[in-house]
């Protein structure tokens, strides 16, 4: 028999320390006195070892729960340590916002007005308050749908700004809350559009195949509903293949372009892998791809690094409807631009990363040796999402490219 055996307390002092910090832990533990020193064993074996210890839910989601019933109980020093706790430990805080949002509804905005507050006030010391979303009149995002169908779920920010009007276009899988920060910089000085692809995130999902032609005929529709056309269009990926069609086909609602980590046409072999997606999509939805589209859209570093930024990302893809994901998989793999690019004549900038597996620099070269006076751009340390991946480098590189063409 091992001298020192781990019993019930040993094991529930360990989950409690995994979610409070040691440093709280110590203090309760080292400050115990003879009369609730039998407290904080019971608290320690039933609470952090019998119940936190369960396998049934994993800590992050019992944290969570933790925060949805203290907000209902109004226990808020309760809330404000596991808050605290939960923040520190790294959960992610877009989940921690849904718990708070949904505790609105099932325990009261006056709960939920305390808990927002005491959030803030927690990320605040811990310096890591969210960047300013003012909602006055110049920077709020008004959300609604097209009035044409099928019906396409669009934002729309800086709508008393006086520069070149821009429409943002997501990647295959993703939706609208891809270009949010781009879009809230761009917003101080241009009307700034973004939406969901059909078959994504808020708009309809019609019964597919898509073909590349509908996706650019939904564009063509939205910037005529919307009245701000010709417009800067930037898309990435799937946005960037909508753009091109937008550029050949309709080159009267388009002032300028922007090509991200896009293609013009995939070789022949790429066929049977979409249509190995579609199929794996369609018999086992988005959770037997979602890994697999997160190694294509991220690099390995940024994965690493940037959990919370690739968590989020699994959730919208996760999200994604597989009829409207498949769908619009089979327009993807169907692109064939190509030959017809040297009838662009708009400004083009193109942007690749180095590292982007799935759009390759060689992609964009062909396009950029198609389409007169384009401008290539390739980012060293990006993969296929470079707006996430270099941020601040594909704002500037769109930046300079709106100065330019006015």
């Amino acid at each position: 028999m091992n001298a020192n055996p781990e019993d019930d307390f040993d094991r529930g002092v360990k989950n409690r320390r995994a979610v409070l910090g040691d440093a709280w832990v110590d203090k309760s533990l080292n400050n115990a006195t003879e009369f609730n020193a039998e407290f904080q064993s019971m608290i320690t074996r039933y609470a952090w070892h019998d119940i936190w210890g369960r396998p049934g839910l994993d800590h992050t989601t019992r944290r969570l729960l933790v925060l949805g019933m203290t907000m209902g109980l109004a226990r808020w020093e309760e809330f404000e340590l596991h808050c605290a706790a939960a923040i520190r430990g790294g959960v992610p805080l877009g989940m921690i916002k849904e718990t708070l949002m949904q505790g609105a509804i099932y325990c009261g905005v006056p709960a939920a007005n305390t808990a927002f507050k005491l959030t803030m006030d927690i990320l605040r010391k811990e310096g890591l308050l969210p960047v300013p979303q003012p909602l006055s009149a110049a920077a709020r995002v008004a959300t609604h749908h097209t009035f044409s169908q099928p019906q396409l779920k669009v934002a729309v920010q800086g709508a008393t700004a006086s520069g070149s009007a821009v429409v943002m276009s997501h990647a295959l899988g993703l939706d609208l809350s891809m270009w949010d920060e781009l879009a809230a910089q761009l917003a101080t000085g241009h009307p700034v559009l973004r939406y969901d692809h059909r078959g994504h995130g808020g708009s309809a999902v019609p019964a597919g195949p898509y073909t590349m032609d509908d996706l650019v005929d939904d564009a063509a529709r939205l910037i005529r509903e919307w009245g701000h056309g010709p417009v800067v269009w930037v898309g990435l990926s799937m946005g960037g293949m909508v753009g091109q069609g937008l550029a050949v086909r309709y080159p009267e609602l388009v002032k300028a372009v922007v090509l991200a980590n896009t293609s013009s046409k995939y070789p022949e072999a790429a066929a049977a892998i979409f249509a190995q997606r579609v199929t794996t999509v369609q018999t086992s939805g988005m959770a037997a791809i979602v890994e697999s589209v997160l190694e294509r859209y991220f690099s390995a570093a940024f994965r690493a690094r940037q959990t919370e930024a690739v968590a989020a990302a699994r959730a919208t893809v996760l999200r994604c409807d597989p009829v409207g994901y498949a769908a619009c998989c089979q327009a993807v793999g169907g692109v064939n631009w190509l030959e017809r690019l040297n009838t662009v004549a708009c400004p083009t900038l193109i942007i690749a990363g180095a590292l982007d597996m799935g759009a390759p620099v060689s992609m964009s070269k062909a396009m950029a040796e198609r389409i007169k006076g384009s401008e290539l751009v390739v980012f060293d340390q990006a993969s296929h999402l470079s707006v996430a991946e270099q941020p601040a480098q594909f704002a500037q590189a769109l930046q300079v490219f709106l100065k330019r063409v006015g």
